[in-house]
């Protein structure tokens, strides 16, 4: 039986599978905070990476967002050998994902479409690359204006399956762009269906309409179907004052999420380090947030 993760030490999380560590999720009922930073921006503070920053001060989960995995740039990780996954490994003693992007070039866009490079996007040579990289988990989702669609991330969960062993996120905390339902019954049942692990869906309050009786009913319909929920706190209101954060965490709790996501719309592509603090705190404590800033990743 895995340790939850709140109370596990970085040789035994690096060392969980998939499935241990979806467990290891769920045994910590409601209490994991997933940070996503951007990796090639400069950072805060200019020689450490964000994955550093947001690991002090109390992130569970690091997910890279903006990374090329083809041609990978993390800023401030210095020199490394092998994948750059490792290396972060090492710094940070944490599970390491990255965003993928299923680009839909057929979508009815709401907005411009921002081109992105290939090694950004989910395809067969992405997710080929991820598995060789050894990323613990991936997150099929959408950054603004991306043309990202609810078709294409099943689609693309579906060719994950066959390509990639890590644990899969896939939804959308926004719209991406596109002019279609966020957060979709009939959507996550397929996503579950097709092999994704953990659904995303917007955090309360952050999507317009999106109100805590839609996320009640998706953690329903996904803990039912043996999947976990991760809500997102993705439209920059990851840089809004801390008590803000507060509400938004406890309220997404009450409503029974696994895994609480917080953005990269901060200083360097990173959530200010005082509202990650303050989520854990929220979530679970003085006691659980001191054991996990402080505890060494050489343990």
């Amino acid at each position: 039986m895995v340790k939850r993760l709140i109370s596990a030490n970085a040789t035994e999380i690096l060392s969980m599978s998939a499935t241990e560590l979806k467990q290891s999720i769920k045994a910590s009922e409601g209490r994991v905070i997933l940070s996503e930073n951007v990796a090639p921006r400069e950072s805060y503070i200019g020689d450490i990476t964000n994955s550093e920053m947001a690991r002090a001060f109390g992130a569970d989960l690091i997910l890279l967002n903006g990374i090329d995995v083809l041609n990978p740039d993390v800023f401030a990780i210095g020199e490394y050998e092998g994948s750059f996954v490792n290396r972060l490994h090492e710094l940070v003693g944490r599970p390491i994902g990255a965003n993928l992007e299923p680009v839909d070039t057929s979508a009815d866009m709401l907005e411009q479409r921002e081109e992105i490079a290939l090694g950004r996007q989910a395809n067969v040579q992405t997710l080929k690359e991820i598995e060789k990289l050894g990323l613990d988990f991936v997150c099929f989702t959408g950054n603004p204006g991306t043309g990202v669609t609810n078709a294409a991330i099943l689609e693309t969960v579906k060719n994950a399956k066959e390509h990639y062993s890590g644990l899969i996120i896939a939804g959308k905390m926004h719209g991406a762009g596109v002019d279609e339902a966020v957060a979709d019954l009939s959507a996550i049942k397929e996503l579950i269906a097709a092999g994704a692990d953990i659904i995303l869906t917007p955090s309360i309050g952050t999507v317009p309409g999106f109100d805590k009786e839609e996320l009640k009913e998706a953690v329903k319909l996904a803990h039912k179907e043996g999947a976990l929920i991760m809500t997102a706190i993705g439209t920059s209101q990851e840089g809004s004052d801390v008590d803000t954060i507060k509400y938004m965490a406890l309220q997404n709790k009450m409503c029974g999420v696994d895994i609480q996501h917080i953005g990269d719309a901060g200083y360097g592509g990173l959530a200010p380090v005082e509202n990650i603090f303050a989520m854990s705190k929220a979530i679970r404590g003085q006691r659980h947030t001191v054991s996990m800033i402080s505890r060494s990743i050489n343990r």
